[in-house]
């Protein structure tokens, strides 16, 4: 068994330190083997332009925030994937952080950028990995991901047992298409959003909240308010997500015929 979760707050644009704060109070309280933050927990979301991103983004390798975000990890004996804003070289990326005692485990860069992002971050450049947890194989997505339904079956491919999904959600549909990914692959998802309205010179964005931890099978274990901090643990069977039968002579791995879905890597439209 293992216990799994998310923490969703507001995060204040800039302030990275007392988001800091704010996660570390919360976290001190939990007992878990693996907890997901939203996308971007640090910094904010909504960045005005590349100036900006660049000024708050951080290099992991040298970063006071992660050496604290290792610290409590060490403390409580857990694993962290939280959303960073990522500077590397002259690159920026929205990026999620594998985290544990032992400290940075993997770095994933998102690949698919929503609306703005595009006028700031570079597109992600890192291929979808398979990461051990103590007994558990977890893969990363951030946010906009969850759209493209190729990202969760690479990862289902991999072995993933567990899809850790920072995001900052703005769609209202979202979070039901993560049961569909948890019903297409036969995984756990745990998707942690952050919740509130970001003002910002250059316009708002409102975000739904409503993280939440589904099962394989599309199952929902929980999900939080859209309005409120919420810290949620769950303890679940990573083997519940190893039987991919889905009828008595059915398996959704056994059973796919990629010499049919060439189209799926190309980029081409009919």
């Amino acid at each position: 068994m293992a216990r799994i979760g998310f923490c969703q707050f507001q995060p204040r644009f800039g302030h990275v330190g007392q988001n800091l704060q704010q996660v570390g109070t919360a976290l001190r309280q939990v007992t878990a083997d693996l907890v997901v933050l939203p996308e971007l927990a640090f910094t904010g979301y909504y960045f005005r332009d590349r100036d900006e991103l660049r000024y708050l983004a951080e290099d992991p390798r040298h970063s006071t925030t992660v050496d604290s975000l290792i610290s409590i990890c060490r403390e409580r004996h857990l694993y962290l994937v939280a959303g960073f804003a990522e500077r590397h070289l002259d690159r920026l990326f929205n990026s999620a952080l594998l985290i544990g005692p032992g400290g940075l485990v993997h770095t994933y860069r998102k690949i698919h950028l929503f609306g703005t992002e595009k006028a700031c971050f570079d597109a992600g450049d890192t291929p979808l990995q398979v990461s051990q947890v103590g007994g558990m194989r977890i893969g990363m997505m951030v946010c906009f991901d969850w759209i493209f339904p190729e990202v969760a079956r690479t990862l289902a491919l991999q072995g993933a047992d567990l899809i850790c999904h920072p995001a900052s959600l703005v769609l209202t549909y979202c979070q039901q298409a993560m049961v569909t990914r948890c019903i297409e692959n036969v995984v756990f998802a745990v998707t942690a959003n952050r919740y509130g309205t970001e003002h910002r010179p250059h316009g708002s964005l409102t975000f739904t909240g409503q993280s939440q931890i589904v099962a394989p099978r599309g199952a929902l274990v929980y999900r939080s308010s859209a309005h409120r901090d919420d810290l949620f643990i769950a303890e679940v069977d990573p083997g519940l997500a190893r039987d991919k039968g889905i009828a008595e002579h059915n398996d959704i791995i056994a059973d796919r015929r990629p010499e049919f879905y060439q189209e799926l890597c190309t980029r081409s439209v009919a």
